[in-house]
């Protein structure tokens, strides 16, 4: 089968699947996304967005103060240890507008954290404290976690520690089956009262943003 075939038929698939869940989700723009743990899997969500036509900014390490900056992440550039991107439309959303969704990748890299100067300790301490921000200051958000199987882990383990900083206190949670093989999520959800909706494929979430966003 050829390459651009299978993923039609890949995507088409992912939207059946997600077809009657997206309507679970409700978030506002604007919209920040970042990593809790440091793993490539926030590039993947980064693709989906932009596969869903939704304008975002994106730190990987963002600060509370970045965070409170609002659009534009107060004009932070990319450099030593983080990258931020801003593609937000400003005509709509002005630097300074107060984010009112972030979404959180969730899943751990060593090799990541590392390239920022982190420790899993400073990493959890970190996204902590960006969630505990949310909630105050009623920011949705949002737990996506694609990484499968793979990027989980025993109790304890580097992955486990980035789910419990961000899932028990997430507005809505969006995860692929392979990432909930173990009903972790479904017991996280059950107790918090979150919304959980699981995809098959990561290309799923397409249509589950567009719906959310309204896009």
């Amino acid at each position: 089968m050829k390459k651009g075939m299978f993923v039609m038929i890949a995507l088409a698939a992912a939207v059946f699947l997600a077809a009657g869940q997206g309507d679970q989700v409700k978030a506002s723009l604007p919209v920040l996304t970042t990593s809790a743990g440091q793993s490539n899997d926030v590039n993947t969500v980064n693709i989906i967005m932009e596969e869903a036509e939704i304008k975002y900014d994106y730190c990987d390490v963002p600060s509370v103060e970045m965070l409170q900056a609002g659009v534009g992440l107060s004009g932070k550039e990319s450099g030593d240890g983080f990258h931020v991107e801003s593609t937000t439309d400003k005509a709509k959303f002005p630097a300074g507008t107060p984010f009112k969704t972030v979404i959180f990748a969730i899943g751990s890299s060593l090799k990541g954290m590392g390239a920022s100067g982190l420790t899993i300790e400073a990493e959890e301490a970190r996204v902590k404290t960006l969630v505990d921000y949310c909630k105050k200051n009623k920011i949705i958000v949002i737990g996506v976690h694609v990484g499968g199987e793979a990027a989980r882990g025993p109790a304890g383990s580097d992955n486990e520690k980035m789910i419990d900083a961000v899932a028990p206190q997430a507005d809505y949670l969006i995860v692929t089956k392979d990432s909930n093989k173990d009903g972790r999520f479904t017991k996280i959800a059950e107790k918090s009262k979150a919304p959980l909706i699981q995809v098959d494929y990561a290309l799923g979430l397409v249509e589950i943003m567009k719906n959310a966003f309204g896009a």
